[in-house]
C-alpha cells in the first residue's frame, strides 16, 4: 500500500510562494515538468541528494489523496516509486509543516 502523505522539500523563498497562494514548482520540478515528492523513508536521501549544505529548508508533509488523479507515482532514483504532482501545489494541500531538523541519520516529520 502507498503511503498517504508525500513530502516536498522547500527553501524558505519557495515556501513562502506556497504559503502566498499556488506553488508550481522549484526550478528542477519545472524542468522536469511536475512537483517532486518524497514518502517518509525517501525523504532524508532526497534532502542529501538535493539540497546538502542549505540551511534555510521547509519540509511540507502533503494529503496526497487531496490531489487525486494529479500524482502519479514512478519509478525514480534506484528503482523506487515516487510521487510526482503533475498541477500545483496549495496550502489546502499540506497538512503540516517545519523546518528541516535531523534526528541522527533521519529528517524530522512535521506534525
Amino acid at each position: 500500500m502507498r503511503p498517504a502523505i508525500g513530502y516536498k522539500i522547500l527553501t524558505a523563498a519557495q515556501f513562502t510562494v506556497l504559503r502566498a497562494g499556488n506553488f508550481t514548482g522549484a526550478p528542477v520540478d519545472m524542468a522536469d515538468g511536475y512537483i517532486h515528492l518524497s514518502t517518509a523513508g525517501q525523504l532524508a536521501e532526497t534532502v542529501r541528494k538535493h539540497f546538502t549544505g542549505q540551511t534555510d529548508l521547509v519540509v511540507a508533509a502533503v494529503d496526497l489523496a487531496t490531489l487525486g488523479n494529479a500524482v502519479k507515482w514512478e519509478i525514480s532514483r534506484g528503482g523506487a516509486e515516487f510521487p510526482h504532482l503533475y498541477g500545483t501545489l496549495t496550502m489546502a494541500h499540506v497538512t503540516a509543516y517545519g523546518p528541516v531538523v535531523w534526528a541522527g541519520d533521519e529528517i524530522v516529520l512535521p506534525t
